[in-house]
């Protein structure tokens, strides 16, 4: 029998259901950059802030997406699931079987209904909070979710770059394959150093 694992999980019985949880990596990337893009143009052109608070806004919004990545990946997707099997299902569902497929090119994104919910919700609290100022620093947002999902993609599904960016390939593969408890941000690792989450990198370990 072989050893290797089907290319897909699988989570729901229902075709329908199990269909819903897959998307083309294009389908996301589209869509949020798309948004990305159209909250900076309504910043400047249909609510009047100048370039440079626009500018300002988009990159809180990147930046505060970094934070929300990385808390997620760590509170949520590998919430504890001790002792109840419906956290170890919503557990699974959510985040588990990418862990088993990995190289899972369908499963990369979430899909793409609940992306549009969870932007919908993300960009009502971003207005409501911040008034006219949410529409860009929203869009900052998006664009950092979209950057996170190529980034995610391309270090699944492709080789790692011999420059800069392959530390990005380095630090999700620590969180794969050395220790799942570390290493939760996946577009930086800034998040990881600051709340001293990152995993002892078992090659510089035996270097030294």
């Amino acid at each position: 029998m072989s050893s290797k694992q089907p290319s897909s999980g699988q989570i729901f019985q229902n075709p329908v259901l199990e269909g819903l949880t897959k998307t083309h990596i294009a389908v996301p990337l589209t869509l949020f950059f798309g948004l990305g893009m159209a909250a900076g143009y309504a910043s400047v052109h249909m609510l009047g802030f100048s370039v440079l608070s626009t500018l300002s806004l988009y990159g809180a919004g990147v930046l505060f997406f970094t934070f929300i990545e990385y808390t997620a990946h760590r509170k949520l997707y590998h919430m504890g699931t001790a002792g109840s099997a419906r956290k170890v299902r919503m557990q699974y569902v959510m985040h588990g079987v990418h862990h088993d497929h990995p190289r899972d090119k369908k499963r990369l994104a979430l899909p793409p209904l609940v992306s549009i919910v969870l932007a919908s919700a993300f960009m009502g609290l971003f207005r409501l909070v911040l008034g006219p100022g949410g529409i860009a620093f929203g869009g900052g947002f998006m664009t950092g979710y979209a950057c996170y999902l190529m980034i995610h993609y391309a270090v699944h599904t492709m080789n790692p770059p011999k420059n800069v960016f392959g530390v990005l390939w380095k630090h999700h593969n620590l969180h794969h394959y050395v220790g799942d408890q570390g290493a939760f941000g996946v577009s930086s690792p800034l998040w990881d150093h600051i709340f001293g989450t990152m995993p002892v990198d078992p090659k510089a370990k035996r270097v030294a």
